[in-house]
């Protein structure tokens, strides 16, 4: 999750998502992103308990507790023993051992607020962002409750159910909003517009959260010449859910009837998803070739390959930048591999792992990493990304100016593709 920085080493990543990548949810009432690069697969074992081989009897993980009992009997600062900072600590420690971003705990708080990979949740449809000592909301998401109350961009959050946010982080007040579909809470706002506070008395619904968005950024359709361009289509996906494919054919064949003869399909700070949408969606640009390869703990594969997609001969530029992750950088190694697009920005994250969800006792969760996928060439992409055919860097400047070198670059290139295509 997002959330605006003031110091300017820090704002310069906000910005080039901002400003570059275009409009990042930030925090969605009753939805915390908490992950870069979760990838999601099938759940065929317990879910209340954690599972797998069994622990060497040579080590007695119970050395931790008397650990902690000789703490409290012994140690000088006892006010620094704080006993959820230091179970998790330990849950961290253990796992962060292991130099692999694909396997980590998830706080019960935190696990609580995830959205599904259905990508919907239950709540009132906001996005906010904490501000100094306020909660100030970014924009309330189309057609849902926050925005048939009244909420609007701008507004501040002084209260839920009567409990003042000063001080709050977006966090809790996720926590405290969020709730069952069909249950009322009550939101006091300051109204950015009026100075006027009142009380909102909101019933929660299922929200659903669009993954794919095809407004352009705001500098428009001009090459780098400064020359407005026409006949050229912009797709973005945030995030492959559920309902990403769906949305993708629509948002295409919307392109296709305004007459584009050319995409720019955006994934710049896409943090992944599920496997079955990228698929999905590789799928749509693709009439043959592999998709990706599978590889699990055991060294076995499973080939992912491409049927008739409805987009398989319209020129398309990828945009990736360096928070393009998993199931982001599947799709663009599956585009690039099979000479299907040309991508333009930065080297991607390098996060392709499979996880799967462990839930256990205390509410949390851990995800685990059990398989790698490798670009249609064999290529790995953990820890390494995919690589750019074209490399755009922004820099200070256009990060300052909200330029967008790599939209630029994206649209000076399908130019080019559009005229020699149009040659005798």
């Amino acid at each position: 999750m997002e959330q605006a920085q003031t110091k300017r080493n820090a704002d310069s990543l906000t910005k080039i998502l901002v400003g570059v990548a275009g409009t990042l949810f930030v925090v969605v009432i009753a939805l915390l992103f908490f992950v870069v690069g979760r990838e999601t697969a099938p759940d065929s074992g317990s879910s209340k308990t954690a599972t797998g081989a069994p622990t060497s009897s040579q080590f007695d993980y119970g050395i931790l507790n008397d650990i902690r009992s000789i703490l409290g009997r012994d140690y000088v600062k006892p006010d620094n023993l704080d006993d959820q900072t230091l179970y998790e600590a330990a849950i961290n420690g253990l796992l962060n051992s292991l130099n692999d971003s694909g396997t980590y705990y998830v706080d019960p708080d935190t696990y609580k607020v995830n959205v599904l990979p259905s990508g919907t949740f239950e709540g009132i449809g906001a996005t906010i962002s904490q501000q100094g000592n306020e909660i100030v909301v970014v924009a309330p998401i189309p057609n849902t409750p926050a925005e048939a109350a009244g909420i609007k961009a701008g507004d501040v959050i002084l209260a839920v159910d009567g409990e003042s946010t000063e001080g709050w982080t977006t966090e809790k007040t996720v926590l405290k909003i969020r709730g069952p579909k069909g249950t009322q809470v009550i939101v006091r706002i300051r109204h950015d517009e009026t100075g006027l506070e009142e009380d909102l008395h909101i019933t929660r619904a299922p929200i659903n959260i669009e993954s794919v968005s095809t407004l352009a950024p705001a500098q428009g359709f001009k090459n780098s010449a400064g020359q407005d361009v026409s006949g050229i289509g912009y797709i973005r996906i945030r995030e492959f859910t559920a309902r990403t494919p769906g949305e993708l054919e629509d948002a295409i064949k919307q392109q296709q009837a305004n007459g584009v003869k050319a995409i720019v399909l955006d994934v710049r700070g896409n943090p992944g998803g599920l496997l079955n949408a990228v698929v999905s969606v590789a799928d749509m640009f693709l009439d043959k070739g592999t998709i990706l390869t599978q590889r699990n703990k055991d060294g076995r594969e499973q080939n992912f390959t491409a049927r008739t997609g409805v987009s398989t001969s319209m020129p398309i530029v990828l945009l990736q930048n360096k928070f393009s992750a998993s199931a982001a950088e599947v799709l663009a190694g599956a585009l690039q591999d099979n000479g299907r697009a040309t991508v333009v920005g930065e080297v991607s994250f390098g996060k392709a792992t499979v996880n799967i969800a462990r839930e256990l006792k205390d509410g949390g969760a851990i995800f685990v990493s059990i398989a790698q996928w490798l670009t249609p060439n064999g290529a790995l992409i953990d820890k390494i990304g995919v690589r750019p055919d074209v490399e755009v860097v922004p820099t200070d400047e256009d990060i300052d100016l909200r330029r967008d070198p790599q939209f630029t670059r994206a649209i000076d290139i399908l130019q080019g593709q559009i005229r020699a295509s149009a040659s005798p």
